[in-house]
């Protein structure tokens, strides 16, 4: 039958849910067993659900509804102890505490309370970040603090008292709410439980139900002696981080002791890297210094106020050091160090007056060719906030950039092949689409940056494009900026998009591009991953076979969404098969292959170049053995950018049971394909061989084997997909199968 589409159903929150129900699934009411707040799944009559996170008890006071609070779920960190006389110190072991702001602090009796950031200590036991959990060794102590550091400025801060002759804490941080998640359930016969989990199958929330009985409850949780929620919490020499910028204020810890944390054996603490300014004493040396960094700017001041704008300018570069060396962590990071600082003399007057600049102070900044790019009627000290490497001001500063780089690059004839992939790469790159040229005009009294902006003639841009790809036709060696620059193109993500906000089919440049590409596959693939981390740049090309099936595939759906052009299928088909025939077709592009060919009919109307090049693969690959273990083999040859390797081994699984059911349907749909009967029945027999019990897929294999002769084995299988129905299946479709099974019962089919 048909490939089958899960229903949909929303119930509280956003989450959306594909769920297998099976035999065991019965309606009624499911109890989470996962650590944490309980949850309940209901499921109810006309297959609808509901997943209740919160519970309690609630009062009525007069008109008002109030929810009594529930003093069990009060803290989300859960604790458990051992306990050894010996022992010296105390081992904590806090599992994952990557991704969040957790604060750890131990109390003697009434002594003062020693925080600590347990980011902090991470880097000190494992700077490298190799390990989930964190495990290190603190003094014996009464009280054990732990905070949860939330955004808006509360925090949750818990107060445990600690066992006599502790030797061991272990720490757990339940999330209290899911977010939005796709999941997927089923019923394991074998314990009785309903598992839900996401597509990858790992920690499912696992539920009994209520009729059943209950595990046995474990040892009570730990609960803290207090807890509080506190807006804006602190401890002496705490630093104080500013959400949207990154800085942070750094307190004299001489004054107020950290945490002690025991760390020997462990790899030296790291030291802050103290990065330096090179402040030049002319404007042209500080262009040249400039130049040199593909997304570098210099930030001039002009001020004729000499003293005050001297002191301003000195302090704020020895803030920008500090800030910038944070990001650097220990040592040199080319990537952070993205501006450049000048402070305007009289030697620059001229200048100033050449380029208009009238405004006293004034705020420029420039690229590595001496051009503004931006320009402030401001101090210093009031612009000081915007450069971080993480604010949006940097990123409105490289799309100008950028349009000035492509603009100047095309327009100048003696620009060097070197000039043009260097200014289609950096606008490729870019990462937003916004159109700053739409946004509001600027008050003329402003004293806000105004960003340079730049018109980019469309028709120039891609007639220097289409000679810049026909020069590197028959080039011996691959230019990988070129070819990360066309990835980007195809894709519908680069230049093109960038400036003109275009989405587009292939034309024949692409496909010209695409052969580059195809030529040089080896050397790129041989090169990815020491350009995808060159010093001080950003890349991330994927495999570049799976990056042209993507493209292509890509190209598909854009022509489905009305966009302007008419897909070439000769050049389509072309590049499939170059890929194919030499050997280098995985699993992304033979997936985008047969998603292409299985919506593309031949002039008969049949799918006969669908079912062939489908067979192809099904024998090279599927056919024969164990499929389970070929699917496994293949699957372990999966690049990291496939989506499947994020998505999991039970969604790679469903896929090839998909597609096998989807190309044997297409020989029960259509006479003209019926040449393929009996390899059709290979195709069924195996999608049961990998998902069993398919009514969808019992379907399809019965109405072969009726085709194909086989009569009795028809009906057989037919009333086996009769059997499996449940209530998952869609009405229209379900009879449709017992109406299938009556005709071959009776003769009429």
């Amino acid at each position: 039958m048909r490939n089958f589409i899960w229903s949909l159903l929303l119930f509280t929150s956003a989450i959306f849910t594909s769920f297998s129900q099976t035999k065991g699934s019965e309606k009624g009411t499911y109890l989470s067993t996962n650590k944490g707040q309980k949850i309940k799944l209901n499921l109810l009559e006309d297959n609808k659900y509901e997943l209740v996170f919160y519970s309690g008890d609630y009062a009525v006071k007069g008109d008002s509804l109030v929810f009594i609070k529930n003093n069990e779920a009060q803290t989300s960190f859960d604790l458990s102890f051992k306990v050894d006389k010996k022992a010296k110190n105390i081992k904590v072991k806090f599992l994952d505490p990557s991704y969040y702001a957790f604060y750890i602090g131990t109390q003697k009796g009434k002594e003062e309370v020693k925080y600590q950031r347990l980011s902090d200590i991470k880097s000190k036991i494992d700077p490298d970040w190799a390990k989930t959990d964190l495990e290190f060794e603190i003094e014996q102590t009464d009280f054990l603090y732990l905070v949860y550091e939330e955004y808006g400025g509360k925090s949750s801060v818990n107060k445990y008292a600690l066992p006599k002759n502790v030797s061991e804490v272990t720490i757990n941080y339940e999330l209290a709410v899911l977010g939005d998640l796709q999941i997927a359930g089923f019923f394991d016969r074998s314990t009785n439980e309903l598992k839900i989990s996401e597509k990858s199958g790992l920690n499912p929330l696992v539920f009994v139900n209520e009729k059943d009985p209950q595990p046995s409850k474990k040892t009570a949780k730990v609960t803290p002696v207090e807890s509080e929620s506190v807006s804006n919490w602190t401890y002496p020499g705490k630093l104080d981080v500013n959400e949207d910028y990154g800085m942070g204020v750094a307190v004299d810890t001489t004054l107020y002791p950290p945490l002690s944390i025991n760390t020997e054996g462990a790899p030296p603490a790291y030291t802050r890297y103290d990065f330096k300014l090179k402040i030049e004493n002319s404007l042209k040396k500080a262009i040249d210094a400039t130049k040199g960094s593909a997304n570098k700017f210099l930030v001039v001041y002009a001020d004729s106020n000499t003293k005050s704008a001297k002191e301003s300018f000195d302090a704020i570069v020895k803030e920008q050091e500090t800030q910038t060396g944070y990001n650097m962590y220990d040592k040199y990071v080319s990537l952070y160090d993205v501006y450049n600082f000048y402070l305007a003399g009289a030697d620059d007057k001229k200048w100033l007056k050449t380029n208009k600049i009238t405004s006293d102070p004034s705020v420029l900044v420039l690229n590595g060719e001496g051009n503004i790019i931006a320009s402030a009627k401001s101090d210093l000290t009031a612009q000081q906030y915007q450069f971080g490497y993480y604010s949006e001001f940097y990123r409105q500063l490289l799309r100008a950039d950028a349009l000035i780089s492509i603009n100047n690059a095309v327009k100048n004839k003696k620009a060097t092949d070197a000039d043009l992939i260097k200014a289609f790469n950096k606008t490729a790159l870019l990462e937003t689409t916004y159109d700053y040229d739409t946004a509001t005009t600027v008050d003329p009294n402003s004293t806000e940056f105004v960003i340079t902006k730049t018109t980019v003639d469309q028709k120039e841009v891609n007639t220097v494009w289409k000679k810049l790809i026909e020069s590197h036709q028959k080039d011996k060696a691959v230019n990988m900026y070129l070819a990360e620059t066309i990835v980007k193109e195809i894709k519908n993500g680069g230049f093109t998009k960038q400036l003109f906000n275009e989405d587009r089919i292939l034309n024949d440049t692409d496909f010209l591009a695409i052969d580059y590409l195809l030529k040089h596959s080896d050397e790129i693939e041989n090169n990815r991953e020491a350009f995808n981390s060159k010093e001080g740049e950003l890349h991330t090309l994927g495999n570049i076979v799976s990056e042209i099936s993507n493209a292509l595939q890509q190209n598909v759906y854009s022509s489905q969404d009305g966009v302007k052009g008419e897909i070439n299928k000769e050049k389509v088909n072309s590049i499939y098969k170059k890929i194919i025939t030499a050997g280098k077709g995985n699993f992304d592009a033979y997936k985008n292959y047969f998603d292409y060919l299985s919506m593309v009919e031949d002039q008969d109307t049949s799918n006969t170049t669908y079912l062939r090049e489908f067979n192809t693969y099904f024998e090279a690959n599927l056919a024969g053995g164990n499929p389970i273990e070929k699917l496994d083999a293949i699957f372990s040859t999966l690049d990291a950018s496939s989506a499947y390797s994020y998505d999991g081994w039970n969604a790679f699984k469903e896929y090839h049971s998909n597609l096998c059911n989807t190309a044997a349907w297409t020989v029960v749909l259509k006479a003209q394909n019926s040449s393929f009967l009996k390899d059709a029945i290979k195709w069924s027999e195996y999608s049961l061989l990998v998902t069993k019990n398919n009514s969808y897929y019992l379907d399809t294999l019965a109405q072969l084997y009726y085709k194909d002769g086989q009569k009795e084995k028809a009906i057989a299988t037919q009333t086996l997909a009769v059997k499996y129905l449940d209530a998952n299946m869609d009405g229209v479709t379900a009879t449709d199968i017992k109406d299938t099974l009556t005709k071959m019962q009776n003769g009429t089919y």
